[in-house]
């Protein structure tokens, strides 16, 4: 944390209004697009956002420095998007062009293994293959399929979502390759058998 961001939670703590509007304004968009990458619905993410920021309005005189404000903002974000995902039962769409294995010394994007010639574009335009994904979400568990938005979408690594979910790193990893795995199972009429 700056010295500049310290003294702006500092103020917020002692109920300075324009202080923690300058926090929000300065995480707004990450805690947006964390929230709209999970639950890909604009109306949603803005629910999300809204109680994100209403639990830190909350509970910013309890942080403590013991962690960096964005790690703590994160994971509040994160803890929003699973209980509200459980609550709603909304599902998102992933993208095709994202590398699926960082562990894998030759990692391909699930749009490399397709197996006709059409572009990502045109097939992720296709309702068939649309249904396809979002169907295979719905599969994943509720942290897999965070940490894979949050990794895919978000281009967080695999170190900063760890943090973020007070989790392992050997968790996060884990929970990554079965999310890939899973997907790449439900996917497997529209990927290239090698």
């Amino acid at each position: 944390m700056t010295p500049e961001e310290n003294k702006l939670i500092v103020a917020a703590q002692n109920g300075d209004r324009s202080a923690f509007e300058e926090l929000v304004y300065k995480y707004d968009k990450n805690v947006l697009g964390i929230a709209y990458s999970f639950i890909n619905n604009n109306e949603d993410a803005k629910d999300i956002y809204q109680e994100v920021f209403l639990r830190v309005f909350k509970a910013i005189k309890k942080f403590e420095f013991r962690s960096e404000f964005s790690t703590w903002l994160y994971r509040i974000t994160t803890n929003v998007c699973l209980t509200y995902r459980s609550q709603k039962k909304k599902y998102a769409y992933t993208s095709l062009d994202e590398e699926t294995d960082e562990e894998d010394s030759n990692p391909r994007s699930l749009s490399d293994t397709l197996t006709d010639n059409q572009t990502p574009d045109n097939n992720a335009v296709s309702s068939e293959i649309g249904a396809k994904i979002e169907n295979g979400l719905d599969k994943l568990s509720p942290q897999q399929r965070l940490v894979f938005t949050m990794k895919h979408y978000n281009g967080y690594k695999i170190k900063e979502i760890s943090t973020m979910l007070n989790c392992s790193e050997g968790t996060i990893k884990n929970y990554l390759f079965m999310a890939t795995q899973r997907m790449r199972e439900h996917l497997k009429d529209f990927v290239d058998k090698d």
